[in-house]
């Protein structure tokens, strides 16, 4: 597997497609390089770096879990465009990963071309919150893939809206490990501590400050129609502040499209091509 070590010794699990600009895809919160397979087809003519995170996917779990946050992870991003050898480049980022963009946009601007987000912005709805609060670090009920594409399907349902049973038994296969017990979270469950943790010590920043760092870098915004997290005033706020930001609806997803609608590509190619 291809794998680095971070400075603080952790290994982390990285994949490389394709050739060409270099665009450094970074999952959700929970997530790992798999969410980027729905995507990855139809961005030829690019070379995408997709990594999982400290404590999701194939990387190591970190014993202290208060790492897991954006400024540790930022910092393992870099880290591994220092390995690869990447000077510069476009990051895709999804929820989490888009935090992540806009806090490399704040330490390191010199290293990024091009910055997408993918459904969020510096303010999460409280809903959005609670929604991942509810989930995050829990163990799925479900004993197999095909049991939890039918949970995802029936859940998701209200903000996906006809979305077919493959895509949702695709994302299960993403999300989560089977055993012969059962299916287990990809990712560490203390994240749930951690998140706790850092909210109770005060340790969560101010996003409009990183946000702001993106003002010299072309930027884009996606937003599910029926996201409960990126809402459309904080949307029309991030227009204020950065005129040239460009932004699509996706309709009939939430959080978060999947990157591999016609809106999606639209607005990931336009963002890339700009100069």
């Amino acid at each position: 597997m291809p794998d680095f070590r971070t400075s603080d010794g952790r290994r982390l699990y990285f994949e490389q497609s394709g050739s060409g600009d270099p665009v450094l895809c970074l999952s959700g919160l929970t997530r790992n390089s798999g969410d980027f397979s729905f995507v990855q087809p139809h961005l030829n003519g690019m070379q995408l770096i997709m990594m999982d995170y400290r404590g999701r996917g194939r990387s190591d779990r970190d014993p202290d879990f208060m790492n897991y946050n954006i400024f540790r992870e930022s910092l393992d991003a870099i880290e591994l465009l220092n390995h690869l050898g990447v000077e510069k480049t476009a990051i895709l980022g999804t929820s989490r990963g888009g935090l992540i963009a806009m806090a490399l946009a704040a330490s390191h601007p010199d290293r990024l071309t091009h910055v997408i987000l993918n459904d969020v912005g510096p303010v999460i709805e409280p809903s959005g919150i609670a929604k991942i609060m509810d989930y995050v670090g829990k163990a799925p009920i479900s004993k197999t893939y095909e049991e939890a594409a039918r949970v995802l399907q029936a859940v998701m349902e209200p903000q996906f809206p006809g979305v077919p049973y493959e895509r949702w038994l695709a994302l299960a296969k993403i999300q989560y490990s089977a055993t012969p017990e059962g299916l287990t979270l990809q990712y560490d469950p203390a994240l749930r501590t951690a998140l706790l943790e850092q909210a109770a010590a005060g340790a969560i920043p101010d996003m409009w400050i990183f946000y702001d760092a993106l003002k010299d870098i072309p930027t884009g915004v996606l937003r599910g129609a029926n996201s409960d997290v990126l809402s459309a005033e904080t949307l029309a706020e991030m227009h204020k502040r950065h005129p040239e930001l460009i932004s699509a609806e996706v309709p009939n997803r939430g959080h978060v499209p999947f990157l591999d609608e016609p809106e999606s590509l639209a607005l990931i190619h336009k963002v890339l091509s700009t100069t």
